[in-house]
């Protein structure tokens, strides 16, 4: 939440990673769309020190930060500390363990929540939150239920927050209107991602800026915002011209009255 109290507006910096190789570069292109928040991606060739003051050069505060499986499972004291220096607090993994999905069944999927349940109270404990965000695949349903639900039903909600991923969720047959409201108040962050038209924007992964694509952003951002979304983060995962599409899919997230 900014400062006036309205929800933020940030961007994955895994849309710009094809600008450069360098962190510094990609948080001046973030800077020159608008951005004063950003949600970090993996920074291996960092400190936390380092990537700090990176940001503060630009301005800019990091809100988030998706962090792989395997670094917080193998490395959690080094990964905790740091965020910590980078003064973030909300670690969200962007993929599950490469087991779970390949696994493809409802038992892995509950076990795999109950392990981020133990994750997530280790964060917790350190003064930090564990999310997990979405892609298509945990839209399948097994046994009644969509890997989704058995992740979510089986940590609890004080030890693991959802970052929905719109577009993935549509992509994956579901209603992100649907699964927002049903996991109300569990879902501080969402990732504004827009689908393309059937057979538009092939090169893009068929994937939209925010507002230009298919998703009914008047009916989906109102019922974000009553469900207790705090921060919005732009993200597109191939973008023809990076800095234009994040501009644009954060002029559009700014205008809309429910942001306001």
């Amino acid at each position: 939440m900014s400062a006036n109290g309205k929800p933020s507006i940030a961007v994955q910096l895994y849309s710009l990673r094809h600008l450069s190789d360098s962190f510094a570069d990609i948080a001046a292109a973030a800077a020159s769309a608008g951005y004063q928040a950003v949600e970090l991606i993996f920074l291996p060739g960092h400190s936390g020190e380092e990537a700090k003051a990176i940001l503060e050069t630009h301005g800019l505060q990091a809100v988030s930060a998706h962090v792989p499986y395997q670094s917080l499972a193998d490395d959690f004291a080094a990964t905790i500390a740091f965020h910590r220096a980078v003064g973030n607090d909300c670690l969200i993994l962007p993929m599950p363990d490469p087991a779970v999905r390949q696994a493809a069944s409802a038992e892995v999927w509950r076990a795999f929540g109950q392990t981020l349940n133990e994750l997530g109270r280790r964060c917790r404990a350190e003064g930090m939150r564990l999310g997990y965000h979405n892609h298509a695949f945990e839209m399948e349903r097994l046994d009644g239920a969509r890997a989704i639900d058995w992740l979510l039903n089986n940590a609890d909600e004080e030890n693991l927050f959802w970052e929905p991923d719109l577009a993935w969720i549509a992509a994956g047959a579901a209603s992100p209107l649907e699964l927002v409201q049903k996991y109300a108040g569990r879902c501080p962050h969402i990732h504004a991602k827009d689908l393309a038209p059937a057979g538009q924007n092939e090169d893009q992964m068929g994937l939209a800026d925010v507002g230009y694509g298919t998703l009914e952003w008047d009916d989906i951002l109102p019922a974000c915002r009553a469900a207790g979304a705090v921060c919005y983060v732009v993200e597109h995962d191939l973008p023809k011209d990076p800095v234009a599409s994040i501009r644009r899919s954060r002029e559009f997230l700014a205008s809309r009255a429910a942001l306001q």
